[in-house]
């Protein structure tokens, strides 16, 4: 942009995306040609407003650049009009009732402060989305509201400690990201996968992650020509791709980037989970993202790291090697700790969905119990602070705890705990709770309008004592420390002996998600959002109704598929081999020949058989039944259809194991983990 646009029109834009200033169309129209002429000269002959709905995918409505001047001729134009705002039609995407389907108007307005970038020859335009009457229909909206809400409220902490150089403080965010590769000729003999992404049926096979011989291992060859595409397409789009490596699974693997701003990191994610799709697809492979496609391995994550940052670049999580730095590194720490505690119920619905109901709790997910891990180097000097006791760094060289002689708190002391839902590490907050599938957004949403929150309170408090602020700070300190250490948990999140202790301190703990979406609208939570302006209140019950109607669908999805595969493809393979087990039978007991195996083996198959049909006449039962009502019907879901599935699963799996190979219907684990 530097390049290319007049030294006004860029400064223009830079005080756009540092100060909110508006956008003259003077300079609009100018930034668009030069975007067009940019794009051009890359091969793109369309445009998109490239925007987030509610459905956690991208969408896109792509125009051409042509315009028709007289005499069969055509100008390539784009102008600033085009550049600034669309119209898609947004009556066709989820909005929990904002908008009727009669009522399609919808706007698209170009986010400023996003990329543009060039992909398969069209130039594409990060927006937001909103209806005719002014309502946020998308992710990107209201993550950029609780940025700038966020850094408002930072700033006023920042001026009492005599920063008076920030401007901004910006949300920076590294999305980890875990996905499996399956061979696509497996794949698509496979219903479930194509219609759920994940395996309704499957029994472990002989071999596993028992021998932990994946994770960090060397990549193979097919593997490794996939990376390597994808690191290239991730770079060709300003994806930051920075790190690859096996994980712990067969087949399983992450790609992490670097970090960035908040908004950047949540349109890249999303980039970064089509590319590998479509990148799989040139290597005959299939990239899932599925929390939990097959069962007995670990499933799929999303780890977000989360920190602030000043604008003159100072990472204000990061321990300081002054007093005063980390008198103000401390008081941001018990911001968060108290916003995790006051807001728990609220984070966790924010990751709470079908697919990661199969993770959460066991093999490196961490428990439904929302808790922070801050490691004992950074958890002892909380302890010395609450009970005013000195702190021994490791060395034992003592300090008084004070906050005009605060200690010099070192990084890198803690552990890795990957058990704990909100980790330390050393200068950001691991949130390991995310699925692997979903948008970045919501939760980050979440941790910037909770921070926002607390430190709108210490701002409030801390000013009215500025004439004894070291006090007041102090003060401050200790209280938060020590009313929300509740929180504060380093140990095995595994640990039943934790889920008890959890309870006695009095921490949620809402194991599914039909147990934690309803906490999306309680009181509390709806109005921190509306006193910040992150949602209306509107907005917020929206998204409570989608978030509540998808986990039905989703659901109603997986069941009506086993259904399919129960009645199409195993009831008749395993009645078709058991019919060539009596067959066989026959013959060797007219032969005078032992048939023990062919005898048994159709015994067990034909009672497993009754068993799965009457299991799956059961899944019928339930789809007719549900009720109409969005929050009852997850609640029946949840505990009626979800039982029923698995029940039928597991009369399926042992007919896998009890059928010949050459008989059963589709690939089975053995194949699908261990093929690429």
């Amino acid at each position: 942009m530097k390049e290319r646009l007049s030294s006004a029109s860029y400064k223009a834009w830079k005080s756009c995306v540092t100060n909110g200033t508006p956008l003259g169309l003077d300079t609009a129209n100018e930034i668009a040609e030069a975007m067009k002429q940019w794009a051009v000269e890359k091969g793109a002959t369309h445009y998109t407003h490239w925007f987030q709905p509610m459905t956690g995918v991208t969408a896109e409505k792509h125009e051409s650049f042509i315009s028709p001047v007289g005499d069969g001729k055509i100008l390539m134009e784009f102008s600033g009009n085009e550049l600034v705002r669309g119209e898609p039609d947004a009556s066709s995407f989820p909005s929990g009732g904002l908008r009727a389907t009669f009522e399609a108007r919808g706007y698209t307005a170009w986010d400023p402060t996003a990329f543009a970038f060039i992909k398969e020859n069209s130039l594409c335009i990060p927006t937001i989305f909103c209806s005719y009457s002014g309502h946020a229909l998308d992710k990107k909206t209201p993550l950029l509201r609780s940025m700038d809400e966020v850094s408002r409220q930072a700033v006023r902490i920042l001026r009492l400690f005599g920063d008076d150089k920030t401007r901004r403080v910006i949300t920076q965010v590294g999305a980890e990201q875990e996905y499996f590769l399956i061979d696509r000729d497996l794949y698509n003999k496979r219903k479930d996968l194509r219609m759920t992404g994940r395996t309704l049926f499957g029994a472990k096979p002989p071999r596993g992650q028992e021998l932990d011989d994946h994770y960090y291992g060397a990549i193979r060859p097919r593997v490794a020509a996939y990376m390597r595409d994808l690191d290239e397409s991730l770079w060709a789009v300003g994806v930051l791709s920075k790190t690859k490596h096996n994980e712990v699974a067969p087949s399983q693997h992450e790609m992490a980037p670097i970090y960035t701003d908040a908004n950047t990191a949540c349109d890249q994610n999303q980039l970064v989970m089509e590319i590998m799709k479509k990148v799989a697809e040139r290597h005959n492979l299939v990239c899932l993202l599925h929390e939990k496609p097959f069962a007995g391995v670990n499933g799929s994550g999303k780890h977000d790291n989360w920190s602030l940052s000043t604008d003159t670049g100072e990472n204000l999580f990061k321990p300081g090697s002054t007093p005063g730095k980390n008198a103000r590194f401390l008081l941001f720490l018990a911001a968060f700790l108290k916003g995790v505690d006051d807001y728990q119920d609220f984070l966790r619905a924010t990751v709470a969905f079908p697919g990661n109901d199969h993770r959460l709790g066991a093999q490196e997910a961490p428990p439904a119990v929302l808790s922070v891990f801050l490691g004992d180097e950074l958890g002892g000097v909380v302890d010395a602070i609450i009970h005013e006791k000195d702190f021994s760094h490791v060395g034992n060289r003592e300090l008084q705890i004070g906050v005009d002689v605060l200690p010099t708190i070192p990084q890198d002391t803690t552990d890795r705990n990957r058990t704990s839902p909100m980790a330390f590490t050393g200068n950001k907050f691991e949130f390991r709770m995310l699925g692997s599938s979903q948008s970045v957004s919501g939760p980050n949403i979440a941790l910037n309008t909770i921070m926002a929150e607390e430190l709108r309170q210490f701002a409030d408090e801390l000013e009215q004592n500025i004439n004894d602020f070291q006090n007041a700070l102090n003060a401050l300190i200790k209280r938060v420390f020590t009313e929300h250490q509740r929180i504060i948990f380093n140990g095995n999140g595994y640990d039943d002996a934790w889920i008890q202790e959890a309870e006695r301190r009095g921490l949620s703990n809402f194991a599914s998600a039909a147990d934690a979406l309803p906490m999306y609208t309680a009181g509390k939570n709806i109005d921190l959002f509306v006193r910040h302006g992150i949602y209306t209140r509107e907005e917020i019950n929206a998204r409570a109704e989608i978030h509540i109607e998808n986990y039905t669908a989703v659901l109603s999805i997986e069941a009506n598929t086993m259904i399919d595969m129960i009645r199409h493809e195993i009831l008749p393979a395993v009645s078709g081999f058991a019919e060539k087990l009596c067959v066989r039978a026959g013959y060797k007991q007219k032969a005078g020949f032992s048939h023990e195996y062919e005898s048994e083996t159709a015994r067990e198959i034909s009672g497993l058989t009754d068993a799965l049909f009457q299991a799956c006449k059961i899944l019928e039962q339930d789809l007719e039944n549900l009720p109409d009502d969005p929050t009852r019907a997850m609640v029946y879901c949840h505990e009626n259809l979800l039982p029923h599935m698995k029940e039928a699963r597991t009369y399926a799996d042992r007919l896998e194991l009890l059928t010949d190979k050459q008989d059963w219907p589709f690939p089975v684990y053995s194949e699908l983990l261990f093929s690429v």
